[in-house]
């Protein structure tokens, strides 16, 4: 019988390219993971993988086993349920985590949710990007991510995850109060292509940037900073304006108008993201229905 462990290991080798990134992911010394992989070959007979340069990929062979992999990780996570509606051991820890500007409105009041309704369920919650998050779940350090898809992310239909939409989160613009749009409630986002920008992470400003691009106009990005706090720092002082997710708050700078932006308001949606099979373990759908509730309920959509 192949080890569960051996296959998690070819998993996330499969995620990570290379033996130094697996051992980082799982915990475990870089010739741990050489010995398991070799264990493997051994065990189904076959070389599973090759070098690729300073890279490592799957053989043929690999990516048939790869395959069945991820079918037998789903059924062992449904297994996991349907013992823990017969008495078996449920998990005790649930693991949560997601890109910051979700962690105050979704996560953290979930989280005080579940620790209220099940005191003896520890549930921690980890700011962690979007990528990351799919890393971290493959590897078992996270049972719930809350995260926004971006280019090159895990397809809905893959087989390692069950991503469902949770909400979107529109964006609107932000400029600062003394601002010749403020006293407006929407605003057509051409009318700001003589403005300086604030350009905020990399992600979020190849947004503005297509937003813009399809409005007839290149943003003139003056100001960078990577936090929204940054961001809405530089334009309460005047230096500029940017288009800001409802999820970020503007409480903390008062001198700020929100305004929507017409035509179809742009939006980037926000996902839930489980390992595939695990959606029906007892904490991980507590989880996942308190999130629900949650984001149906709030004010920003």
């Amino acid at each position: 019988m192949i080890n569960l462990r051996l296959l998690q290991t070819l998993r996330v080798m499969n995620a990570q390219g290379t033996v130094a990134a697996t051992a980082r992911a799982l915990n475990l010394s870089p010739s741990a993971v050489s010995q398991q992989l070799r264990q493997l070959s051994r065990e189904v007979g076959a070389e599973l993988w090759e070098p690729d340069g300073r890279r490592i990929r799957l053989t043929t062979a690999g990516c048939v086993l790869l395959h069945h992999a991820d079918l037998l990780s789903a059924q062992w996570e449904r297994a996991r349920a349907d013992l823990a509606d017969h008495g078996g051991a449920s998990y005790r820890t649930l693991r949560m985590g997601g890109f910051a500007t979700s962690i105050g409105p979704l996560l953290a009041p979930t989280a005080q949710e579940l620790r209220e309704a099940s005191p003896s369920t520890r549930t921690t919650v980890a700011d962690i990007d979007t990528r990351h998050c799919y890393e971290h779940l493959l590897a078992g350090k996270l049972d719930i991510a809350v995260l926004t898809p971006l280019p090159g992310s895990p397809t809905m239909d893959d087989p390692r995850f069950d991503q469902q939409p949770l909400m979107d989160d529109y964006v609107d613009l932000v400029v600062p109060e003394g601002h010749p749009l403020a006293g407006r409630e929407r605003v057509e986002l051409c009318e700001t292509a003589d403005d300086d920008w604030i350009s905020p992470h990399h992600d979020q400003s190849r947004l503005i940037e297509a937003l813009c691009t399809a409005a007839g106009f290149a943003p003139r990005m003056v100001h960078h900073a990577d936090e929204w706090s940054a961001v809405l720092s530089l334009i309460s002082h005047g230096l500029g304006v940017c288009l800001v997710p409802r999820l970020v708050p503007l409480t903390t700078h008062p001198r700020l108008k929100r305004l929507c932006v017409g035509g179809d308001p742009p939006f980037r949606r926000v996902l839930t993201c489980v390992r595939r099979g695990s959606e029906s373990q007892p904490t991980i759908s507590d989880g996942l229905r308190s999130l629900r509730a949650r984001a149906a309920l709030s004010p920003w959509t």
